[in-house]
């Protein structure tokens, strides 16, 4: 690719592609983009700060395409029959992977990836965070918001850096992590969520091969046995290297990404003391746990959407809390078949006697999935083991059930990936009168 080229990204809202905008803008390029939520006229934050960034908003309707576009990106999601793919197909102008377009820009670069099944986000967010603080001015490519970087008029997912140090999140849900030759690694852990388990730890030995001087976990859990992390209602601590550390944010899963953060950060030259200090400044990640109300009931918003990253998220507020009130929305038909018996196993694990579950219907965002069965056979599955789970058919139904039974003491926690419409649910929730 050259400076002076246009690429154009379809879906450029995604939590994959808007960042890809961002680093594309900062190293030159001509960028647009197409998102269906634009054209539905869904009042999504990032588009006016993509916009105000520099890149041209257009109908996906195949009409950004045009003979000056020398590259169409796209991410995992995008249907085959996409206007704008088509429209690329007819004009023979190549089709590339958001992964191969990223890993374009970093190939000259010192290149530092992230990766694993579970809190790959929040961990590149710490490490970027880290790296900033200590001085080594990273550029940061990350697919979740740093609340640290996050204003009115930008996004908070991207750092530009002046120096050679990138650092990345790296997907392995297609595969695409396999694009990357990192020059340092960290894997958090593997799970069977996209593939099995064993294909899962097949994928990221084979990651690992790639890089090339060092990384940090390649276990299952990532961590070593002994890691005994002191938790707290709103935050953590642990020692490592004779050093301590604060975690600024709850639950076993935070303190495990940061410990690991700082061992990476460690491996690369940096001292423990900086490291340590930089850590208590963290702020967290856009619906990664995020507190976004507080009072009598206080409200969180979390991106979980898997088995594994919803006992987190659950877990880490149940000691704290009289209930948790909790709501989910599936991310996709197909997901949530595949996951029905583990989900239908954690729900009935982590939901005390006093807990209350609401289940609102499959996300569908489009294609051809199969819709027989949706999120209510769920709820009929964990009645049956004695479950307090209730359907919801639309977000009215399930915001009037909720404010009705509120009680003093209680967290709700909504949870979900993909639908906009999740974060913004929260906050309403976050805006209710105290009791």
């Amino acid at each position: 690719m050259n400076k002076s080229d246009h690429i154009h990204l379809v879906g450029v809202a995604g939590v994959g592609m808007n960042p890809l905008a961002q680093a594309l803008l900062a190293a030159g390029y001509s960028v647009s983009g197409s998102d269906r939520f634009l054209d539905q006229g869904q009042d999504l934050d990032v588009l006016p700060k993509l916009a105000r960034a520099g890149v041209r908003l257009v109908p996906q309707d195949g009409s950004g395409i045009t003979s000056a576009t020398v590259s169409v990106g796209i991410s995992t999601a995008i249907e085959k029959d996409n206007p704008d793919l088509l429209a690329a197909q007819r004009l023979r102008i190549p089709i590339r992977h958001r992964s191969e377009l990223l890993a374009d820009l970093a190939r000259d670069r010192t290149c530092v990836a992230i990766a694993g099944t579970c809190g790959k986000t929040t961990t590149t967010g710490i490490v970027g965070w880290l790296l900033e603080a200590v001085g080594a001015d990273p550029t940061v490519v990350n697919g979740g918001i740093l609340l640290n970087w996050k204003s009115p008029d930008r996004i908070g997912n991207v750092r530009v850096g002046k120096g050679p140090l990138w650092v990345i999140e790296a997907d392995e849900s297609d595969r695409s992590l396999l694009n990357f030759n990192p020059d340092w690694a960290l894997v958090t852990n593997m799970s069977a969520d996209h593939f099995s388990l064993d294909e899962t730890r097949t994928l990221f030995a084979r990651f690992l091969q790639q890089v090339r001087l060092g990384y940090i976990g390649g276990t299952e859990s990532g961590l070593p046995p002994d890691f005994a992390p002191r938790l707290k209602a709103r935050s953590s601590e642990f020692r490592y290297g004779g050093q301590d550390f604060t975690v600024p944010l709850p639950g076993f899963h935070n303190a495990a990404n940061a410990f690991q953060s700082v061992q990476l950060c460690e491996k690369m030259g940096y001292g423990l003391p900086a490291l340590a200090q930089a850590l208590t400044r963290f702020k967290g990640i856009h619906r990664r746990l995020e507190q976004v109300g507080q009072g009598a009931v206080d409200v969180y918003d979390d991106y979980a959407h898997n088995p594994a990253k919803m006992a987190a998220a659950w877990q880490t507020l149940a000691p704290h809390y009289r209930r948790v009130v909790a709501v989910w929305r599936p991310h996709g038909f197909t997901p949530l078949a595949n996951m029905m018996s583990d989900l239908e196993d954690t729900f009935v694990r982590v939901c005390r006697a006093q807990d209350r579950l609401y289940l609102l219907p499959v996300y569908y965002a489009g294609g051809s999935a199969d819709r027989r069965r949706d999120s209510d056979e769920l709820v009929e599955r964990l009645r049956q083991r004695g479950v307090s789970a209730e359907w919801a058919v639309d977000y009215g139904s399930l915001e009037d059930r909720i404010r009705a039974d509120r009680q003093s003491g209680d967290t709700i926690l909504i949870m979900g990936a993909r639908d906009p419409e999740l974060p913004v649910c929260a906050r309403r929730m976050a805006a209710w009168p105290d009791l």
